[in-house]
């Protein structure tokens, strides 16, 4: 599997350094680790519960006005980090110090609360159940469709689909980070950072180690506000300019010149990044063109981009197919070598092995690593306790949605919750190897199997819309706990910390975020409409969706379920290919879930992950040494910086400031033509 980069050994123009440049933990090893109780504090859940209102208020009025909801991962650990010290300042001089634990359970908690301002669909399809959306459409707006937001409900539908992703794979959060060392690069970036804030006095490379990081954090900060200031709306800014000469497809294969995203291509093995590229081209660059040429014989002709009817629906369920293709398979190896290790624990009556991997080799276990795979397996959360968890939360579960939603009955649920861990896995599975977390996606192809399910004359849209919601909040909250559990992994923050963080994270989360989503529902009695100040522009996509979704596979355009199981065959024979040639050529086979992702995403990043790569590429030929010791820190600073500024963007768009210069690159014949028009020739 994908092994994180490991940093060497310092070179010898470094060998007056007192300490090895990959061993972070030996410039804390002289600290206590607080115990898991002790990182839990109530000035952490007063600090999270300040940031988290504030978060949810932003994501929230984002959500009503442009749909699009930045990672705030950075920006709680940053905030949660300033918000302490001056706690501790002004308030508490002699109380208990400030640990970077403490920090990742900030940050931990800050993002649980707010990211219920994304799953809980208020920006999408709960608010797409609503009468207001409901009349935008000549079909489906009956009562047995239609449900309006009420406070109550909303509270109680939160609480009773938001903690099963938290429980479902608890179990292997080991296998995840430990056993496949996936990289879950916002996570790893984010404790990074909190390291770097809570690093004593060290040596001299690790001083430069931090420099290196805060350069680059203040480069990547200032390019993105120089992205910002220089975009103005739809058709401005760096996207119009194209790459490898497709010109047919210059608005949709391009650089991005993304910080963040060159970052993250750093920390992203070679592989991961060289999949990612491979999928775009296919998609992009051979068959959404091909598949456009078929307009109006496949499908309709002059369907809008985001019709499920179109091109979208086959960008949509071939992703789909490809990425439930690796998951299930991966998620089938696990739990075998599971079941086997088991079995030959009570043969041999011998403890379990400490991975199940397919490597059985005994490795050379660096300092840092030892120092946290030790932490991390500490404090146990036994798999008994996830176990009655989830089928707890699941019965009342069960027992609930129904009353709330007649059409949705109680054996959709439980088919539902039996499929929702796999799911969960391959969303946190993909999470992990490129950090594009896909519950969205799942939620859509719930909308459409619960909606067919249930059927057009029964109320179909509106239980396909809530069975969205099950599966959306199961999903998105299991992949932000192992990305959370990466942050602690690397700040040797207690496994017990970080869930008891995420569940009150949550909790808060499931009572603020439907408040604060009242507050803007009862005060601008316009919302949701087409041309107000906030128009929810996601909601009718999602209630166009539903409508689709309850004529069952015959609204899919044509081929699209015979190329879905095509792509799903063949994620899992590359799978099994790259299991049997051996790990040697298995390096040169792309990894499936990774080709999947750009599919239906977009192949912009793709290019900018690359450039990671080449970056990092060029620098280890010119000093391997130097670049196994500093690039880490260099992506970190350039994803960090990058997230920083989604704080400040986001509330430069809340005042509804508008960047004041369009920045846009044409071709020469298209820049004449521009300055013919400006110039008043014809």
């Amino acid at each position: 599997m994908v092994d994180d980069r490991k940093m060497l050994s310092p070179s010898e123009e470094e060998g007056d350094e007192e300490m090895d440049p990959e061993s972070t933990e030996k410039v804390f090893e002289g600290m206590d680790v607080p115990s898991w109780t002790e990182q839990l504090t109530v000035r952490a859940f007063v600090v999270s519960l300040i940031l988290g209102s504030a978060f949810s208020v932003i994501v929230m009025k984002l959500n009503f006005s442009t749909g699009i909801i930045p990672s705030l991962n950075v920006s709680s650990g940053f905030l949660g980090f300033f918000f302490v010290k001056a706690w501790v300042k002004f308030i508490s001089k002699a109380g208990q110090p400030f640990t970077r634990q403490e920090n990742t359970v900030i940050q931990t908690c800050v993002a649980a609360t707010a990211g219920i301002g994304f799953s809980g669909g208020f920006g999408s399809y709960l608010f797409a159940m609503s009468e207001i959306v409901a009349k935008q459409r000549d079909i489906f707006n009956d009562s047995n469709n239609v449900k309006n937001p009420h406070l109550g409900w909303m509270i109680g539908f939160m609480f009773v689909v938001s903690f099963l992703g938290l429980f479902c794979l608890v179990p292997l959060r080991k296998i995840m980070i430990i056993d496949y060392k996936l990289i879950y690069p916002s996570g790893t970036a984010t404790a990074l950072l909190i390291n770097s804030f809570h690093t004593p006095k060290g040596s001299k490379l690790v001083r430069k180690q931090i420099g290196k990081l805060g350069k680059f954090f203040s480069i990547s900060f200032a390019w993105s506000f120089f992205q910002w200031f220089f975009n103005a709306g739809e058709g401005c800014g760096f996207e119009s300019f194209p790459t490898f000469g497709l010109k047919a497809y210059a608005n949709k294969f391009y650089f991005d010149f993304s910080a963040m995203y060159v970052g993250v291509g750093m920390i992203c093995p070679y592989l991961v990044n060289i999949s990612l590229l491979v999928g775009s081209i296919l998609s992009w660059g051979v068959m959404w063109p091909l598949i456009s040429k078929k307009e109006g014989i496949w499908f309709p002709a002059g369907l809008p981009e985001t019709d499920m009817q179109g091109l979208q629906g086959y960008k949509i369920f071939i992703s789909i197919a490809m990425i439930l293709g690796d998951g299930l398979y991966n998620f089938v190896k696990v739990l075998s070598r599971t079941i086997m290790s088991i079995v030959k624990q009570a043969g041999q009556n011998k403890s379990l092995p400490e991975s199940i991997t397919s490597s059985t080799n005994i490795i050379t276990v660096d300092f840092d690593e030892k120092r946290r795979n030790e932490a991390f397996e500490k404090d146990q959360i036994p798999k008994s306790y996830a176990l009655v968890g989830y089928i707890a939360i699941a019965t009342i579960s069960i027992g609930i949605l129904p009353h709330m939603f007649p059409p949705l009955k109680r054996y959709h649920i439980v088919t539902g919750y039996i499929i929702a861990p796999v799911f969960a896995f391959c969303n946190a599975y993909g999470c992990g190897l490129t950090d594009w977390g896909m519950a969205s996606t799942y939620g859509k192809l719930a909308i459409f199997t619960v909606g067919a399910w249930v059927g057009a004359s029964h109320g179909g849209v509106l239980a396909g819309l809530a069975s969205c919601g099950v599966m959306m909040n199961i999903v998105s909250t299991a992949a932000d706990l192992m990305q959370d559990f990466k942050t602690g992994y690397l700040t040797l923050s207690s496994p017990k910390s970080m869930f008891i963080s995420q569940i009150i994270g949550t909790a808060i989360g499931c009572v603020v975020s439907p408040c604060v989503f009242w507050l803007f529902y009862k005060a601008f009695p316009d919302i949701g409409t087409p041309h107000s100040a906030y128009p929810v522009p996601y909601s009718g996509i999602y209630r166009s969706m539903a409508i689709i979704g309850v004529n069952g596979l015959d609204s899919l355009p044509k081929h699209c379920v015979t190329i879905c199981l095509v792509f799903f065959i063949s994620a899992v024979v590359i799978n099994l290919v790259r299991d049997l040639v051996g790990e040697k050529i298995a390096a040169f086979i792309p990894v499936p879930m990774a080709m999947a992702i750009p599919l239906y995403m977009g192949s912009y990043f793709t290019i900018d992950m690359c450039v990671g790569s080449l970056i990092l590429f060029t620098w280890e030929k010119l000093n391997k040494t130097e670049a196994d010791a500093f690039a880490p820190a260099v992506a970190s600073g350039l994803i960090c910086g990058d997230g920083i500024w989604s704080l400040p963007a986001a509330f430069l768009s809340l005042a509804n400031i508008k960047p004041p210069i369009c920045m846009k690159f044409l071709s020469r014949s298209d820049n004449l033509r521009v300055d013919s028009f400006l110039s008043g020739q014809s």
